[in-house]
């Protein structure tokens, strides 16, 4: 992962009301082990959060002047510190604005992963801890914390770059502790939401359930693309990329590897052809599964609760909307039986 400019500034802002006080740093940070391995944390930590935004640039303007600062940069009429520290210096002033109590290291990483070049953003906190030195004298120690942090951005510069109707290619982190910190953050990146992330994973998965029923696959072939698409899902979060419509069609099938995607694409459910899947949402989308006495049942998990309502006191499952060749199966059945006429 090679790192092409990184630098901090930090931001010291405590809770006394007092203005908050920017040591801005005048030069990068020497490419070292240590930086690398920075980033790295950072990244999988980054990619592990759940529930953020993905959107792109808001037009810029006086309100939101950060996209410019960046151009300017990409284009060489800044060098990295000027860009870096401008931005902060804009930063600073909103949490002047909402008076937000809390400050940080703020990092600023241009980074390259495979061909994609990102910029990260991210505002972290150094905690103390207490440790043992060689001597096994006790000693205080400080370390960036890249686990826990409520504001970070990643910006994908070759996706805003070359594809300019995108409207991905930002990611921001949601933060915890209050819709105020959160926002105060995507309006300094200048981001609007331009995918509901968690919308479209379950449309994908709305989907792909309609295909194995539509298919009518065995309980087994079923099982098993499930996990196929929850191992490429799960895949493609820990890597912080987005899902392939086309590729997890492949993956689905490698005999019939259009079938997915033609399916997607003829119901016009209105995916995008690469999705931002949301983590918790995949989470929730299990199979359950029991046979017992010649009978076979298996639900997704996300339909518990809307097609299917468990009765834990009688141990009873109710089902709605059944498949349509169960039903035709049932009534011929019934038919059959003299029962219904």
């Amino acid at each position: 992962m090679p790192i092409r400019h990184a630098i901090f500034h930090q931001l010291d802002k405590q809770p006394d009301g007092n203005p908050a006080i920017l040591h801005a740093r005048d030069s990068e940070l020497p490419a070292t082990d240590a930086v690398e391995a920075l980033q790295a944390d950072l990244n999988d930590s980054y990619n592990a959060k759940q529930g953020k935004v993905w959107g792109f640039f808001h037009g810029e303007s006086g309100a939101y002047p950060f996209s410019g600062w960046l151009k300017q940069y990409l284009d060489e009429k800044q060098d990295f510190t000027g860009f870096t520290r401008v931005s902060v210096e804009h930063l600073q002033k909103l949490i002047e604005e909402i008076n937000l109590s809390t400050g940080g290291h703020v990092l600023f990483s241009h980074y390259q992963q495979g061909l994609t070049e990102y910029l990260m953003i991210a505002v972290l906190q150094q905690v103390q801890t207490v440790g043992l030195d060689d001597d096994l004298n006790v000693v205080v120690s400080r370390y960036l914390d890249t686990n826990n942090f409520s504001c970070a951005a990643r910006i994908n510069l070759s996706e805003w770059r070359n594809n300019p109707n995108s409207k991905q290619y930002i990611s921001i982190v949601k933060g915890k502790t209050g819709r105020k910190s959160s926002d105060y953050f995507r309006d300094f990146i200048g981001c609007q939401e331009g995918v509901d992330g968690p919308g479209e994973t379950r449309t994908l998965l709305k989907a792909f359930t309609e295909y194995v029923e539509k298919e009518d696959l065995p309980e087994e072939s079923a099982r098993e693309k499930t996990h196929a698409l929850l191992d490429y899902a799960t895949t493609q979060t820990k890597l912080g990329q987005p899902l392939h419509l086309q590729e997890l069609s492949e993956v689905l099938d490698e005999d019939r590897p259009q079938a997915f995607y033609d399916h997607i694409r003829n119901r016009d459910y209105g995916l995008s052809p690469e999705i931002p899947a949301d983590k918790r949402v995949l989470n929730q989308f299990r199979r359950f599964t029991g046979r017992a006495e010649g009978l076979s049942i298996s639900f997704e998990a996300h339909l518990l609760g809307s097609n299917v309502t468990y009765d834990a006191g009688t141990g009873s499952l109710t089902i709605k909307n059944l498949p349509t060749q169960l039903k035709d199966q049932l009534k011929r059945r019934v038919t059959e039986s003299g029962e219904l006429q």
